[in-house]
């Protein structure tokens, strides 16, 4: 009967991630080999939770961060005074390593693919932009065996484009986090963070706009945080 049991267990937790759409993931189940290797790619999440304990599910709201890469273009500026050669203006912009313009596997992505072109990365004129959860799925980083990562569809608050894309997605959530690209906005305060607030708060309640037992409050709140016992 125990092993019968066991076996239905096994045999439930197995159909659950079997399925194209799950309620909830972790950051922990992506990298959790019991879990993940259960999964598919392109499977939808509808709730997730991530590595610095962010909730958010569809529909909620993130917002778009400093780009951490850069792209430079040369071109000719006309012939110089060695037969030959022409002289050349590099010229350097910052745009974002882990956002893309557009769907990250549409029919104009495969397209591009084909022709050798890759994704149009988001540029710096995208940072502080709002934007809604449309759409979550995972996908492996490689083969069935490596752990998952989380693939974001981003849409404009009032149903508008991002220029000509009706969409932005974010390639790889937690690296874009790590990245500084993309933050929740109920993401827990970090450690700097709370060093700021409660400096913050100390400087109110000596300009007596905050009273002792409001600063004494945030304290006990923000003091797991900065000695990294939350």
């Amino acid at each position: 009967m125990k092993k019968l049991m066991i076996s239905l267990l096994f045999l439930s937790f197995t159909a659950i991630y079997a399925q194209d759409e799950i309620n909830e993931l972790t950051f922990k189940d992506t990298q959790n080999s019991e879990v993940f290797e259960k999964i598919s790619n392109n499977t939808r999440i509808l709730k997730y939770t991530s590595a610095d304990g962010s909730i958010f599910k569809l529909g909620d709201t993130l917002v778009i961060g400093t780009p951490s890469g850069t792209i430079t273009n040369t071109t000719a500026a006309g012939a110089g005074n060695t037969f030959g050669i022409g002289k050349a203006k590099s010229r350097s912009k910052s745009n974002f390593q882990t956002i893309i313009m557009g769907r990250p596997a549409g029919v104009a992505s495969i397209m591009s693919a084909m022709a050798g072109e890759a994704p149009q990365n988001a540029d710096a004129s995208m940072q502080g932009e709002i934007v809604i959860i449309a759409e979550m799925k995972v996908a492996h980083k490689g083969s069935k065996k490596k752990p998952l990562e989380l693939i974001i569809l981003l849409g404009e608050p009032n149903g508008r484009a991002f220029g000509m894309n009706k969409y932005m997605s974010v390639v790889d959530y937690e690296k874009s986090v790590l990245a500084g690209e993309i933050r929740s906005i109920n993401a827990p305060l970090n450690r700097d963070e709370a060093i700021a607030k409660l400096k913050e708060s100390k400087d109110l309640m000596d300009l007596g706009i905050l009273d002792a037992a409001a600063y004494e409050k945030i304290k006990a709140e923000l003091t797991p945080i900065i000695l990294n016992k939350g």
